[in-house]
């Protein structure tokens, strides 16, 4: 248990964070889920496109590193086009 003030409000402040954090990288993996799962390509460029955005918000707050984020983007553009 941390002794001084700063120390204690340090503490909750990142579990605080920690927890946004975690709710901002599972909607993120829902949505790069929705792409992979999508039953044909109309369907997997909508999805691609709300992927994307969300990847990029999530990058802008800081919670992913831009290099990740172009990674999970570039991979998932390449995976539909490439479906039939």
């Amino acid at each position: 248990m941390p002794k001084l003030k700063s120390a204690k409000k340090h503490q909750i402040t990142s579990a605080k964070a920690y927890e946004r954090n975690r709710a901002f990288r599972s909607r993120m993996r829902t949505a790069l889920k929705k792409v992979r799962q999508a039953p044909n390509k109309a369907s997997a460029e909508i999805a691609l496109q709300a992927a994307t955005s969300t990847v990029d918000r999530i990058t802008n707050k800081g919670i992913i590193h831009k290099n990740a984020a172009a990674r999970y983007k570039s991979r998932l553009s390449r995976l539909v086009q490439t479906m039939a």
